[in-house]
């Protein structure tokens, strides 16, 4: 009787017990649970992808639960189709790119308008960065026609800098002597052996592929006038490529500048976006630490100029930091 009534009291503790823990597990936070991240970058001798990095070993620290993963792609618009698609959380992207598939504007890689795309945060800018080898005789971007150039991946967010930039300049792909679509690093490559004059690329500053070409040949740092600039008009931007970028670079360099914006996906629950947002923008040191680019993102102009709207959770974040639009 005694071993009945012992096991019959178990029993009762263990259904207690059980149900203790459902009912905490129901009314737990959903970033308790495994979520997987993807983080939608570019390629990896670019600034998506170390920051990429640094935003998954953050959201894998601070974000309970969180299985982060960083992919690289042919970066802004396979990002943002991948997004839409549903096959990504978080992605890099530029603006232009980024109003440019809100628009659905074919030519620029979209095929219909992105209706499932929603702005996470404002971070740093990109810089035009066109870099010729210095015995191409290349200095100035009249100086392109008729030569060899690189303008990144085609209907990546470069290519469509490139297309803008040269447009804004008189000058049309029928008018340089050969142009490939590659990569950073490739394009940097073909350059060190000579099978390319220059290299055209819409990055952060001190990207690697540059300081990669700067330690092995001479280069020169091709100006973007600002009257090019005004003719494009936003979201372009007049800035500066500060001197000692790049080795051998001894002077300040005026170029044309585009931000970048974080997105994610419209169904992405608000908590989730919430802590994800947070993850990143308390922790900017972390991201600068990661790439000098980073130093440039401000939390005080994260919600300023996005062609689309913000995720709630996003939105939520900012509001309890003061920043506004």
């Amino acid at each position: 009787m005694k071993r009945t009534i012992a096991t019959a009291r178990a029993f009762k503790a263990a259904r207690l017990g059980a149900i203790a823990l459902v009912s905490t597990l129901a009314f737990a936070p959903v970033a308790a649970k495994a979520e997987f991240v993807n983080i939608l970058t570019g390629g990896t001798s670019g600034v998506y992808y170390p920051l990429g990095v640094a935003i998954s070993k953050l959201v894998g620290e601070k974000v309970p639960g969180a299985r982060p993963s960083v992919q690289a792609t042919k970066a802004s618009v396979e990002n943002l189709n991948l997004i839409e698609q549903g096959k990504g959380e978080v992605a890099f992207t530029l603006a232009d790119s980024l109003a440019d598939g809100a628009s659905g504007k074919e030519e620029a890689g979209f095929k219909a308008p992105l209706t499932k795309v929603r702005a996470l945060g404002g971070i740093y800018p990109n810089y035009i960065q066109i870099v010729a080898s210095k015995d191409s005789g290349i200095r100035t971007i009249a100086d392109l026609k008729g030569k060899r150039l690189s303008v990144g991946a085609p209907k990546s967010g470069t290519e469509l800098n490139a297309r803008a930039i040269l447009g804004a300049a008189g000058l049309k792909y029928d008018d340089l002597g050969k142009v490939e679509y590659l990569p950073f690093a490739e394009s940097v490559e073909l350059m060190k052996n000579r099978q390319l004059d220059a290299t055209l690329q819409s990055s952060g500053l001190g990207v690697a592929s540059i300081k990669d070409l700067a330690n092995s040949v001479p280069i020169v740092v091709v100006e973007v006038p600002a009257a090019i600039i005004d003719k494009i008009g936003a979201p372009y931007l007049k800035a500066t490529i500060p001197a000692n970028t790049y080795e051998g670079q001894a002077v300040d360099v005026a170029t044309a500048a585009v931000p970048n914006f974080l997105v994610t996906r419209a169904s992405m629950k608000d908590e989730d976006v919430y802590a994800i947002t947070k993850a990143i923008y308390d922790n900017l040191p972390e991201l600068a630490a990661a790439h000098s680019a980073a130093r440039s993102i401000k939390i005080e102009n994260a919600m300023k100029g996005s062609p689309v709207a913000f995720h709630p959770g996003a939105e939520k974040y900012f509001k309890e930091k003061g920043v506004t639009p």
